[in-house]
């Protein structure tokens, strides 16, 4: 069966993105929503919708559509189209509304970018929305299908590193827009749910707003993982960095050179630990040939409306991460506390990066720093 696919929002994630790429890391093109439906073998990309015009002919003119396949109002989109799969790839201040309108459409499937919104409110609407509605949802916190890190966890639930003890990140972004890819993989390496947390922001004066801004973590797991998170300035030598402490071993992810690496002890050996021995070192095993991680993403939300199994990365893992990222920055305001997770007060937001340059695409606003550059 072939599903059709269409793209709501077709600027930089929606479709150019990955003409940006000029270097290597974790991501395998096609990485973006259109271009991934697109090479599918699985999919048709059969309309798209947008509010401006130049971004709609220029989707149409890359990936093939007629104007008559093109549209301005999303919710004419859903009526006259019908796809299978829906990708939602606008800014995150008018995301919610859209999601609860798909799934609301009787789409089968929806890829939503990140981070899932401003409120929490907002992320459990979407979320109720697509399970009232036995809709597939996943946000594109993409690591979780990236070989590197779903081989790492594989590596953690074998038990051939002991228990897993911690996890430390440098990884400098907001707390929001990038902290969704961070307090995702963070969750999936330690492999629980946060508890509660301590947070510290850039400044008291930042967190008295609700803008997206970089901070400190220290999350508290309910399985006993302790995470230790920089998202402030990390200098040039540990960007990009996740090490998972275990029992008997670590395993350590630079994500820049693209290097991930187990370092395993032999806890039987005790005349070795005595001689300081150093750990066995071997690289995370990787595949041969790698799959651009859009084409995996769509093959698994395939595979979720089929079978009404949760995507890798579900609405409840993005809404999680947001709520982790409001936790961080409540705890700050309230004097460093520490602050429980479910948080009480669902009004709450984060107003994304993406958003802080006003309602121009992103696509554009870079071309327009590469004039003035």
């Amino acid at each position: 069966m072939t599903y059709r696919a269409a793209v709501i929002g077709l600027g930089r994630m929606g479709s150019t993105y990955d003409d940006e790429v000029r270097y290597g890391g974790t991501v395998y093109l096609p990485y973006c929503h259109g271009p991934s439906y697109f090479y599918s073998p699985h999919t048709e990309l059969v309309a798209g919708a947008d509010p401006h015009d130049e971004q709609r002919a220029l989707f149409g003119q890359r990936w093939g559509l007629s104007e008559d396949r093109l549209y301005a109002d999303y919710r004419e989109m859903l009526e006259e189209e019908r796809p299978d799969l829906v990708s939602v790839t606008t800014t995150a201040a008018i995301r919610s509304a859209i999601v609860q309108d798909a799934a609301r459409a009787g789409v089968k499937a929806i890829w939503a970018e990140k981070p899932i919104s401003f409120s929490l409110a907002e992320a459990d609407d979407m979320v109720d929305a697509c399970r009232e509605n036995n809709v597939a949802f996943a946000v594109n916190t993409a690591r979780r299908w990236m070989p590197s890190y779903t081989e790492a966890r594989r590596i953690l639930d074998s038990g051939e590193l002991g228990a897993t003890l911690q996890v430390t990140a440098n990884f400098p972004c907001g707390i929001s827009h990038n902290g969704s890819h961070l307090f995702d993989i963070i969750r999936f390496l330690a492999g629980g749910d946060v508890e509660w947390v301590f947070g510290e922001m850039e400044s008291d004066e930042a967190a008295a707003g609700d803008a997206d801004i970089p901070g400190n973590a220290y999350l508290a797991f309910d399985n006993g993982v302790r995470a230790f998170a920089r998202t402030t300035d990390c200098g040039t030598v540990a960007r990009g960095e996740i090490d998972v402490i275990c029992e008997n071993g670590r395993i350590v992810c630079r994500e820049g050179p693209a290097e991930y690496t187990v370092y395993r002890t032999d806890s039987r050996d005790q005349a070795a630990q005595r001689r300081g021995a150093p750990p066995m070192r071997y690289p995370v095993p990787m595949p041969a040939r790698m799959q651009g991680t859009g084409l995996t993403i769509v093959e698994d939300l395939i595979e979720s409306a089929q079978t009404g199994r949760q995507p890798k990365a579900s609405g409840e893992d993005g809404r999680a991460a947001l709520e982790i990222a409001i936790a961080l920055r409540e705890s700050h305001r309230r004097g460093g506390v520490r602050v429980a997770l479910p948080i009480a007060d669902r009004s709450l937001q984060i107003r994304s990066y993406e958003t802080l340059r006003g309602d121009a695409p992103a696509r554009i606003r870079r071309e327009m720093d590469a004039q003035s550059a």
